[in-house]
């Protein structure tokens, strides 16, 4: 299975980002983008890729720890940025170290459950909001966006999604999230699998 760690922003924070992102999408030229649905949009902390399934209960116990050694933060959707030409997001503020923490304790998890992961970089908090799948310049989207500065909310679990990726190969499908597993944040918490 496909699986990543991340913070997902409640559903009054999904609404407001959307609001601004549907007048970026109105923008010229915006529909050469593609843009991503509501349903997934999060911030990953660990991308581990394709994972055997007899991994995940030492995985989960291990996120467990992960979880309970780091408080509750406070975060907002804030700001935007690009990677490249390649993608457009929405940044973070608030307790962006806090979760720099959390995503290198989500890595730590995965690697001592024996799941590869690619090289270790400074994590960049952000939301994915379009894919470029052409040379559109996506500065004019990013600066757009930049003024965005959403409700803040307390991140209080850490999640584990799989990605159901499409299938059949049909043009501009996003792939589907199920989150497997959460696990609150803070000493003492148990949290809950699947």
């Amino acid at each position: 299975m496909r699986i990543f760690a991340a913070v997902l922003p409640p559903a009054d924070a999904i609404a407001e980002l959307g609001v601004a992102v549907d007048r970026v999408r109105e923008m010229e030229g915006a529909d050469r983008l593609r843009w991503t649905g509501r349903g997934g949009w999060h911030f990953t902390l660990a991308f581990m890729g394709e994972v055997d399934e007899k991994l995940l209960p030492e995985l989960a116990e291990r996120l467990g720890r992960a979880a309970r050694r780091s408080g509750p933060f406070p975060l907002g959707i804030h700001g935007s940025g690009h990677f490249g030409n390649r993608a457009l997001w929405a940044g973070a503020e608030g307790g962006v170290e806090e979760m720099r923490l959390l995503a290198e304790r989500a890595d730590a998890a995965a690697r001592r459950t024996g799941i590869p992961m690619e090289e270790r970089r400074r994590h960049t908090p952000h939301l994915t909001v379009a894919r470029n799948r052409t040379d559109t310049a996506l500065r004019p989207y990013a600066e757009a966006l930049s003024g965005f500065d959403g409700m803040p909310w307390e991140v209080a679990e850490l999640a584990l999604v799989r990605s159901h990726l499409p299938v059949g190969g049909l043009e501009r499908q996003e792939p589907r999230y199920e989150t497997v597993g959460t696990w609150a944040l803070g000493a003492g918490s148990a949290g809950r699998p699947g």
